[in-house]
């Protein structure tokens, strides 16, 4: 069954590290508005489907699975920078473990909202 509460959470910490993400993403230089916007809306779809996730598994694998999936489109953009292309690929794959994991973590434990049991 489908928690409002999780949703909810879930999709309000996506933008958070959404945000989170991006002003990472700007302490190495600018970033256009078009990039900053599709660094934050990348994690907010994260959070939401993280929220709407049904998987049966522990909590902190499943933040870490969704964190690792909804990162790899984002993650193969960055060859467009080809100077610092492979860096930024990991970074971008390792802060969306970190986020999934983070997302998980507070609604699970923090906000008592875990995937509901059928």
């Amino acid at each position: 069954m489908l928690s409002t509460k999780r949703v909810v959470s879930t999709t309000i910490l996506g933008v958070i590290f959404g945000i989170v993400c991006w002003l990472f993403a700007k302490s190495g230089g600018e970033v256009a508005w078009y990039l900053a916007l599709s660094i934050i809306l990348s994690r907010t779809v994260m959070g939401f489907a993280i929220g709407i996730s049904a998987w049966q598994i522990w909590w902190w694998l499943h933040g870490i699975l969704m964190g690792i999936i909804f990162s790899f489109p984002m993650a193969f953009n960055v060859f467009f920078v080809p100077e610092k292309g492979l860096s930024i690929f990991w970074a971008t794959i390792v802060t969306g473990i970190i986020y999934g994991f983070l997302i998980e973590l507070i609604t699970t434990k923090a906000f008592k909202a875990a995937v509901a049991k059928e």
